[in-house]
């Protein structure tokens, strides 16, 4: 990985107040930390640390940190931070480096080719994970590790057990069973013809059983009232059979006068 060559300035403002007033200016504060050293602020040009950074993936970046009247080191990019409005970054973070000893950095995956999954049956490439953990120094350290997806049909993946990196140099520390990329079938949506059509005869049978239990109901009342006219009739023959009964004494005595 190519070096970048970045000079910086000792920095004495201090407190949110004067860290402030040099970003007004155009400036970039930043901190040096590591080799077992007390931490350096330091401050630099933003524009020409921008302009150094184009082209560049931004985060494990090798540099050679020139600071003014002291001495040149070896340092990592660790950190960038960005306003959250503008973007425009407003605090860096280099980590000094020993050039023959390992350390632990994450490199980023790229995805590189097209499956065939994907363009002769419609399937879906979905990005796992976008980076890998490895032990190397950092002379070995690069910007991105490729991985082709060229002969990926749906249902094939690539886990880290594929990615080719020349174990002499690192050592791979994220487990080897993870996926790293795989072809997904396509989403099928599918049309609720059948849920239409339930819904269809739900509504035809609904008025069916109201009209049903209108028709029982009248039933019901027309039964109700036949046998009240039923009760009332057999009411009203009862005092008729009474009058009679209360009249065959007397049909009894005119017939005793006629017969004398």
């Amino acid at each position: 990985m190519k070096t970048l060559k970045v000079s910086v300035q000792p920095r004495q403002a201090r407190g949110s107040g004067q860290v402030g007033r040099l970003r007004r200016e155009g400036l970039l504060p930043a901190v040096v930390y590591g080799a077992g050293k007390p931490v350096r602020t330091v401050q630099l040009n933003l524009h020409d640390f921008e302009q150094a950074l184009r082209g560049h993936a931004g985060e494990h970046l090798l540099m050679d940190l020139e600071i003014q009247g002291e001495t040149t080191l070896k340092v990592l990019l660790k950190e960038v931070q960005h306003h959250p409005v503008s973007g425009r970054m407003t605090h860096a973070d280099f980590n000094e480096v020993s050039m023959t000893e390992k350390i632990r950095v994450e490199l980023p995956l790229r995805l590189v080719g097209e499956p065939v999954g994907v363009t002769q049956m419609g399937g879906i490439l979905e990005h796992l994970i976008r980076q890998v953990a490895v032990e190397c120094l950092p002379a070995d350290i690069v910007e991105h590790v490729d991985m082709d997806v060229s002969a990926l049909n749906i249902g094939d993946s690539l886990t880290v057990a594929d990615i080719k990196l020349d174990p002499a140099r690192y050592a791979i520390l994220t487990p080897m069973e993870v996926a790293v990329a795989t072809v997904a079938a396509p989403r099928v949506e599918e049309e609720p013809v059948v849920a239409e059509a339930a819904v269809g005869e739900a509504a035809e049978g609904e008025p069916e059983v109201i009209t049903e239990k209108k028709e029982e109901g009248e039933e019901g009342e027309e039964g109700e009232k036949g046998e009240e006219k039923e009760g009332k009739k057999a009411a009203g023959k009862k005092p008729e059979a009474k009058k009679e009964e209360g009249k065959k004494p007397e049909a009894r005595k005119e017939e005793g006068r006629k017969a004398k």
